[in-house]
């Protein structure tokens, strides 16, 4: 860093000298002390620029982002990819406090209890599904809110009402809606399969609401929806 201080001084430096140095010769071309630094200036220029050819890219692209950026780039996700493949590469284990808080924890159970085997696309649009309604002025305003809201003597998902334990048992698809909910928590996840659906129910019912509404996609066994 020190190295980097000194030659970008340097640069500075001669900038202004090299304007400084023009204004001298539109008068007088005997301007020996001016020249001199200038020559001196230069001579030290050229060795810092050695020494910066030197040092590895790696190093110097390191010390101009920072000390963070390391990490930062470790804990990003990369390109979205609805796969197993990709799921498994996250870098932040599963049941790591790193994953996140309340919201990650209610996503997951959300994902797990709503669309546990219908494969990594399915769980994904559950997930969207929950965060749309998040984004609606219709619904609560946290995902713990939208998962756990009940009114007119139900549950908007049956499973955190039904009576039954709310343990994740199945310790694969516990890890996978795990981390599913953290990428769909990152800022900027995108939300590619439901087209902005808000409902979504299984293929074999077919609830009054759902003619109030527009289809907008099938995955697995259910049906996406979002309002008119």
């Amino acid at each position: 860093m020190n190295l980097l201080k000194t030659w970008t001084g340097a640069v500075v430096a001669l900038a202004v000298l090299g304007g400084a140095v023009h204004a001298e010769v539109t008068v007088s071309r005997s301007n020996g002390p001016t020249a001199l630094i200038s020559s001196q200036f230069a001579s030290l220029f050229g060795a810092e620029h050695k020494t910066i050819e030197a040092v590895p890219e790696a190093q110097l692209t390191s010390l101009a982002l920072g000390p963070d950026a390391a990490s930062r780039s470790a804990a990003a996700p990369g390109p979205l990819e609805y796969t197993d493949e990709y799921l498994a590469s996250l870098p932040v284990p599963a049941g790591s406090a790193d994953w996140g808080g309340a919201d990650w924890d209610c996503l997951r159970k959300a994902i797990y209890f709503e669309a546990r085997g219908e494969g990594v696309e399915g769980e994904f649009a559950v997930a969207e599904v929950i965060l749309n309604r998040m984004d609606s002025p219709l619904y609560p305003k946290t995902i713990c809110g939208v998962v756990e809201q009940a009114g007119h003597g139900a549950c908007a998902f049956s499973w955190v009402c039904d009576g039954y334990s709310d343990v994740m048992r199945d310790g694969v698809s516990a890890d996978r809606a795990g981390r599913i909910a953290w990428v769909m928590l990152q800022p900027g996840a995108p939300r590619l399969l439901t087209g902005g659906a808000t409902y979504f129910h299984t293929r074999h019912v077919r609830p009054d609401w759902s003619h109030d509404v527009v289809q907008t996609a099938a995955i697995g066994s259910h049906l996406f929806y979002r309002q008119p």
